[in-house]
């Protein structure tokens, strides 16, 4: 009879990370894609906040375009502009006006995040690969791509939601990632992002999750605002995306991508002893 009981884990080091972009390692506060959905809206008479914009970050562009048209905020506007709610053809039609729009404003939200240079050095000195995924897409990604690697950043694989069946929170750019990079399993991976749906992503795919606080879509501010902040506006400020994130199941939360060398090492520190990933 064949068992079906897993005998033996992996107890090596980690072998690879699969960081996000917007909020995690470029456009502190992931300004640049929140605007653009605000302002393609705009063009279509609808008027929508940051907040709402920003609820779905992390997921593919269209499908982020499709739960916005989902809110009864946008239908009731929409239903009293076109005697309607949105349809798949006027999610099509939105999203084709979005895209361009995204393409431009990356060029202006393309800054690499304080320490991710550092961060990316310590990955390297522990021979980590470094993988990526993100709700752009690949037209998208061939604008913020080259500006990364201007400023000193190239990942070893870049995975778009256009490159796979579906976006987050689905696994697939994260299996994507490990083919791309030759590693498995995947608990010796890491998936580290900003939003929610980065953390589903890597849970989902069997990976360990880190989410990141202080420059990312869930705090919502720039780099500027965030030091505008008192000092208990700040921590309360943090404390709420923490919870966020600890609901969501991330493994382990930092405020930024430049704090994630020592979560890396404990987590190596924890596969030796044989432990895995779980979602709790």
């Amino acid at each position: 009879m064949t068992s079906l009981i897993q005998r033996s884990f992996y107890t090596g080091p980690v072998q690879a990370v699969v960081l996000d972009w917007a909020g995690t390692t470029v456009d502190y506060g992931s300004c640049g894609p929140a605007a653009v959905f605000v302002e393609t809206f705009r063009e279509f008479g609808i008027s929508v906040s940051l907040a709402e914009a920003r609820q779905f970050m992390g997921i593919a562009k269209k499908d982020h375009i499709r739960a916005m048209c989902n809110l009864e905020t946008v239908k009731d506007q929409w239903l009293a502009r076109h005697n309607r709610i949105p349809g798949p053809v006027d999610i099509d039609k939105i999203y084709a006006r979005t895209e361009p729009m995204m393409v431009t404003a990356l060029s202006a939200h393309s800054d690499l995040i304080p320490g991710v240079l550092e961060a990316v050095a310590g990955l390297r000195a522990r021979h980590i690969r470094i993988g990526t995924s993100t709700g752009y897409t690949r037209s998208m990604m061939d604008v913020l791509e080259p500006s990364a690697k201007k400023q000193g950043y190239t990942p070893d694989a870049v995975v778009c939601s256009s490159d796979v069946p579906a976006g987050r929170p689905c696994p697939w750019m994260c299996y994507v990632n490990a083919i791309n990079l030759q590693v498995y399993p995947m608990n010796a991976m890491v998936k580290i992002g900003d939003t929610l749906s980065d953390i589903e992503e890597g849970i989902n795919a069997g990976m360990w999750t880190v989410g990141i606080t202080r420059t990312g879509n869930e705090m919502g501010l720039t780099q500027n605002e965030v030091n505008l902040l008192s000092h208990l506006e700040r921590v309360d400020r943090l404390s709420t995306v923490e919870s966020r994130f600890r609901i969501a199941g991330a493994h382990y939360i930092v405020e930024t991508v430049g704090d994630i060398l020592p979560v890396i090492d404990e987590i190596s520190c924890c596969l030796s002893r044989g432990e895995h990933p779980v979602h709790h």
